[in-house]
């Protein structure tokens, strides 16, 4: 089989297409250019795809005697990645970049390019697992469940997971090091990337000040509806943040304050007590099936962050205008579900599809009780979750 291995520099990536070579296929080595103007060096961990990291990933291929080219993708992952984070902030949604890179580039993208080349198919560095099953090729989780990228791979569907490899999905990230150290990877030791890749200093509020400007605002409490704060654009929160509201505790009577909603429309930021951020009740919209369309009602474990708890629950397909809609309960209330977030459902191992949230909010007699974990986010952070590594 022909295929394209996605080389982004680092080690997973490097040790995915030596896999990929071992197991007989005829495999081309491709680096993707993201960025119009991409930096010469990496910040630290910071980031990825640079001109360091296309260096890194020439080596490797060099050391592996394949072919290697680096295919310039920066016109698509700008519009279809970067505008859409900058939109949802502004439309006071929490996005997920990874995701949406996902769906739209790695296996959008560059496989509509490496099958109109000839290609059969394309792999990648993360860690989840294809299995065939009675479902057909099925997305798991991976075996490592600190490194598990399940989560962020909810976007694939059926006919884009027959033409996808994850190499890497049965093996831990020791193991990988390990093994890459071995094949003389010169990329065997180098810091995994994280956070949001086109943000390489991690400041994600400071980035959207500059693309969208200061909008003051108020900070609005929702249970007094006083206004007790003002701040510089509403696009800098997320539901279930705690700090940086700059607010003085001791005139909210001590407690601490969290972001319950953000309303776009007037740029008003509401803030609350963390009683009032339990969800248990989440509509969804961009319904992904990792395999044939399901209907009707079915008990499911929902996971709304990459590398937070899954939890059971009842999940109901519904059609709606423009497509189907997912409605889940959750058996546990938690704490921060915020719009734009995407909602990924699984039966055990297996990933049956996602949706983006549009609506969250809490039942009148909510399934959980109890104490909430406290899962809240740090300032405009994106729900990626993406200190699990590169792929």
């Amino acid at each position: 089989m022909r295929v394209v291995a996605a080389m982004s520099g680092g080690v997973d990536s490097a040790v995915a297409a030596s896999r990929m070579i071992e197991a007989g296929h005829d495999v081309v080595g491709v680096h993707l250019a993201l960025a119009k103007d991409a930096k010469t060096l990496r910040e630290g961990a910071r980031g990825c795809c640079t001109i360091e990291d296309a260096g890194d990933a020439r080596r490797v291929a060099d050391r592996l005697g394949i072919p290697f080219y680096v295919w310039d993708m920066a016109t698509p992952f700008d519009r279809d990645v970067v505008e859409d984070f900058v939109a949802e902030y502004e439309a006071g949604r929490t996005p997920n970049p990874c995701l949406r890179c996902n769906e739209k580039i790695k296996f959008a993208a560059l496989l509509d390019k490496a099958l109109a080349l000839g290609f059969d198919a394309v792999a990648t560095g993360h860690y989840a697992q294809i299995v065939d099953g009675p479902h057909g090729r099925e997305l798991h989780r991976a075996v490592d469940d600190a490194k598990d990228q399940s989560y962020v791979l909810g976007v694939l569907d059926e006919e884009q997971l027959a033409r996808a490899f994850f190499p890497l999905g049965d093996t831990t990230k020791p193991d990988i090091r390990a093994e890459a150290a071995e094949r003389g990877f010169a990329v065997a030791k180098k810091p995994d990337s994280h956070d949001i890749c086109f943000i390489s200093d991690g400041d994600t509020r400071g980035w959207l000040t500059q693309r969208l400007g200061e909008r003051e605002g108020e900070i609005v409490d929702e249970g007094s509806g006083e206004v007790v704060g003002e701040h510089r654009g509403a696009y800098g929160f997320t539901v279930g943040q705690r700090r940086g509201l700059g607010l003085d505790r001791s005139g909210l009577d001590g407690q601490p304050r969290y972001v319950t909603r953000v309303e776009a429309e007037s740029n008003r930021v509401f803030i609350g007590t963390a009683d009032l951020l339990g969800t248990d009740l989440i509509e969804a919209d961009h319904v992904r099936w990792c395999g044939p369309a399901a209907s009707g009602s079915h008990r499911l474990g929902a996971q709304i962050r990459a590398h937070g708890e899954e939890i059971p629950a009842l999940a109901e397909v519904v059609d709606g205008e423009g497509g189907a809609r997912l409605l889940v309960r959750l058996d546990t209330a938690v704490r921060g579900a915020a719009p734009g977030q995407s909602i990924v459902l699984y039966d055990g191992t297996r990933v049956v599809g996602s949706g983006t949230i549009a609506r969250a909010s809490r039942s009148a007699s909510p399934a959980g009780g109890g104490e909430l974990a406290d899962e809240s986010p740090a300032p405009a952070r994106s729900s990626s979750g993406r200190a699990a590594g590169e792929a």
